[in-house]
């Protein structure tokens, strides 16, 4: 019997080395550029000398992969100190093996400003008058006090994205309402985040449309960067054969707090450059950003407070009690606060919409909400924070968000939360700040996996065309 077991199984084998060899899919050309293309920054190094885990980080630039396939991986809100608990640490790790993403990206609220460790420098708004007097009159100290934030922030940085330097993953960063906290404003903190391997943020003084940047240290020579100011600037990710630009990226800078309440929004800078994006990079773009729009109550349902898991609406939208809209929203979407978005419309929803150059946005801030629905042709997408820091759900409800893009529809990304019970079990500490969710999701998850294991004929198939060497 184990005879007939092993030579059924080489006849298989055979078989599928001829269709190997023999069957090209209808849409893919031979890969003769694309296998030379890999060949030449098969070896772009990561810390220690190994292969980089992001497929694009071996391909020198951001595009889509011989399976058709590109996937962005969103970690928002890790909200922490100088010092990272090791459950964040951990997570981050986790996904990033789970998912091997082409690149990742933190969409604000990297850095807890109002952490005591920043108490010499805090700023609790960008036009706070005791700050800008405690500079002037204490000039050479609050210098000193300064210096040892950037020490500290830089401290910080280092650890959470460690583990993207060591697989290899390139990474975005923008920004949310608690980062310029600590004294440094956005630009200071960019040209940090610029000191580790892998950042893709480009230097963005005197920034013009229309002229791109690279950034050799993010480990791809060949990636155009369209800068606009810190923490906002556009990736244009192309086909296998890079002939063409499949979709953009749009990192953006939604603000932090307004004058007269609330939270702020884009600067008039940010949203004329969103106005433009399309254009320069010739395809239509999803847009990763801290704050969430208005528009995100219109996935939610209005109910009466007395509702099973009734959330109330924040500011502009108190009074009013919500739930999630399960016929707008994705299997597993809840909600576990009110969204937390500007009281006023600055107009960038309809910005996307009418232009017709976006098809989704992303946004963090609401450490509790991890919803997903489409309004106006637009995906729009609440993720949670992956930190543990600060406020959020239980420890292994904590997550970042995969987004995976197909080649035959780019346009309709595929999303999952990415868990830390799924991928890492119990937390290491119970000391995270949580609250109960008040939203049940109506399934117990993600009914979508983006994680599936190939079958025993498809890691055949896989093994069979791999080129040698490779």
């Amino acid at each position: 019997m184990q005879n007939l077991c092993v030579h059924c199984f080489g006849i298989v084998v055979s078989v599928l080395r001829c269709l190997c060899t023999m069957v090209v899919p209808m849409n893919e050309k031979q890969p003769t550029m694309v296998t030379s293309a890999v060949h030449e920054h098969a070896q772009v190094p990561q810390q220690g000398g190994s292969r980089p885990l992001s497929v694009s980080a071996r391909l020198g630039r951001l595009q889509f992969h011989n399976s058709g396939k590109f996937r962005v991986l969103q970690l928002t809100d890790i909200q922490s100190g100088p010092k990272l608990d090791k459950d964040t640490i951990t997570l981050i790790s986790a996904c990033i093996d789970a998912a091997k993403p082409d690149l990742a990206v933190f969409s604000g609220n990297q850095i807890a400003g109002y952490d005591t460790a920043y108490s010499a420098t805090f700023r609790k708004r960008r036009w706070s008058v005791s700050w800008n007097r405690m500079k002037r009159q204490n000039a050479d100290r609050f210098d000193a006090d300064l210096e040892h934030t950037r020490e500290l922030v830089r401290s910080e940085i280092g650890q959470f994205v460690q583990p993207l330097i060591d697989r290899g993953i390139p990474w975005a960063v923008t920004y949310g309402n608690h980062d310029f906290q600590c004294g440094l404003d956005n630009a200071e903190m960019d040209a940090i985040y610029r000191e580790f391997p892998g950042c893709l943020n480009p230097e963005s003084t005197a920034a013009s449309l229309g002229h791109p940047r690279i950034q050799p240290a993010s480990g791809l020579p060949d990636q155009r960067i369209y800068p606009c100011e810190p923490g906002t600037f556009a990736l244009p990710v192309t086909d296998v054969e890079r002939n063409h630009t499949v979709l953009g990226l749009v990192l953006l800078d939604s603000g932090d707090y307004a004058h007269l309440g609330g939270y702020g929004e884009p600067s008039e800078r940010g949203l004329a450059f969103l106005r433009t994006v399309p254009r320069l990079i010739d395809a239509r773009a999803m847009v990763f950003q801290h704050l969430p729009l208005p528009q995100y109550y219109d996935l939610l349902r209005q109910v009466p407070p007395t509702k099973d898991h009734a959330v109330e609406g924040y500011r502009a939208f108190s009074g009013r009690y919500y739930v999630i809209d399960e016929g707008k929203t994705l299997p597993g979407s809840y909600l576990g606060e009110g969204v937390s978005c500007p009281d006023h419309d600055c107009g960038q929803f309809e910005l996307m919409r009418s232009g017709s150059g976006y098809f989704a946005l992303s946004a963090g801030h609401d450490h509790r909400n991890g919803f997903v629905g489409t309004l106006d042709g637009i995906l729009l997408a609440a993720s949670p924070t992956c930190g543990f820091g600060s406020y959020g759900t239980a420890p292994a409800r904590r997550a970042a968000r995969l987004f995976e893009f197909d080649i035959r529809h780019p346009e309709a990304p595929r999303t999952q939360l990415l868990e830390f019970g799924e991928l890492a079990g119990k937390p290491s500490s119970r000391k995270a700040y949580t609250y109960a969710l008040n939203s049940t999701a109506a399934s117990p998850g993600e009914t979508m996996d983006l994680l599936r294991k190939p079958g025993l004929i498809s890691r055949v198939v896989k093994r069979l065309r791999k080129p040698r060497g490779e």
